[in-house]
């Protein structure tokens, strides 16, 4: 049976190379002009999203440039949108709470310079993702957790608020019936908005939030938060963002493993595909669970792939807000 499953997965892999230039192409933005080492964007700032709530993002992220603000208030104040959007049951307020009823959140941000903020399992707090700024921004640490980031989050004007939605908790009371969570391909209910963000001087920034898996084991947290796993951002090369099964991608360093590719030299769309490669080499499950990844480069290539169809990303650039369906391995 083991060695029918490594067939079947090399048959799949080999496949999908074939395709892959095709995939690549389709996917990207149209390149930028370089001028010696300064990257200069012939059209605007770029951003890309995952899944088709990120055209919402985007649009907000480009109003806030055009406002003078920065990628770095861009991305944050995209994500931000999502995170406001009762109707959305996977990020911020109106997400599914953990197998106890109570919502947390997670999220994280990176900018140009390297530096980072991170939150896990943060409650009654809207917006985790301004907390990650806060916390990269105000004190001398990457990453707070729990009721000390609530506590932080307040003293620096934070409202507490209940962000249990009566829509959220009914979904909760009909799974108490039963108990059990198994993962639908693209149900997974942890659809993260993960977002990149590059400005007209190819500066970048990152941002990432999720209301984390729902109907969760309580304190459990997964790839959103983690620099390197959900989100990851080097000014030289690009930055990537991951959305799916949060352990899975936990266990690959999934959107570092995709820039440290494209400083290699692959697209976006073939660093993306990498990372599902090496998910699928390290999970004999992959057939029941989906992954997906975006990325864009320096100059200004876009692409995403994901492990199974159904994956949806928004990408921005020259003004214009196309959704794409991403290429995908099975």
């Amino acid at each position: 049976m083991a060695s029918r499953r490594k067939f079947i997965t090399k048959a799949a892999l080999g496949a999908a190379a074939a395709l892959s230039s095709i995939s690549s192409n389709s996917c990207q933005a149209a390149p930028l002009d370089t001028n010696k080492n300064k990257t200069v964007v012939k059209n605007g700032p770029r951003f890309i999203s995952t899944w088709k709530f990120g055209s919402q993002a985007n649009k907000k992220a480009l109003e806030v440039i055009g406002n003078g603000g920065s990628v770095l208030d861009a991305v944050e104040q995209g994500v931000r949108v999502i995170e406001a959007d009762e109707s959305n049951s996977t990020v911020g307020y109106g997400g599914l709470p953990d197998r106890e009823g109570r919502v947390t959140l997670d999220a994280c941000i990176m900018d140009a310079s390297g530096k980072c903020g991170s939150v896990c399992s943060l409650e009654e707090i809207m917006h985790p993702i301004t907390v990650a700024r806060m916390i990269m921004e105000k004190t001398p640490h990457v990453m707070l957790v729990g009721e000390g980031a609530r506590a932080f989050a307040v003293a620096n004007g934070m409202k507490k608020q209940n962000l249990l939605t009566d829509k959220a908790r009914k979904q909760w009371e009909q799974w108490k019936v039963e108990s059990e969570y198994k993962p639908i391909i693209n149900v997974e209910n942890h659809d993260t908005i993960g977002m990149i963000g590059m400005d007209e001087n190819g500066d970048f920034a990152g941002a990432c939030t999720t209301s984390g898996l729902a109907f969760k084991m309580r304190g459990r947290v997964g790839d959103s938060p983690i620099i390197g796993a959900g989100l990851y951002v080097d000014n030289e090369v690009g930055g990537a963002a991951a959305t799916g099964l949060g352990e899975a991608i936990l266990r690959t360093l999934g959107s570092f493993l995709i820039v440290e590719m494209m400083r290699q030299g692959l697209s976006p769309a073939d660093a993306c595909k990498t990372a599902v490669e090496r998910i699928v080499a390290k999970h004999e499950n992959y057939e029941d669970f989906q992954v997906g990844f975006i990325a864009m480069n320096k100059q200004g290539a876009a692409g995403g792939y994901s492990l199974h169809s159904g994956f949806h990303y928004a990408v921005l650039s020259n003004t214009e807000n196309r959704i794409f369906k991403s290429p995908n391995l099975i």
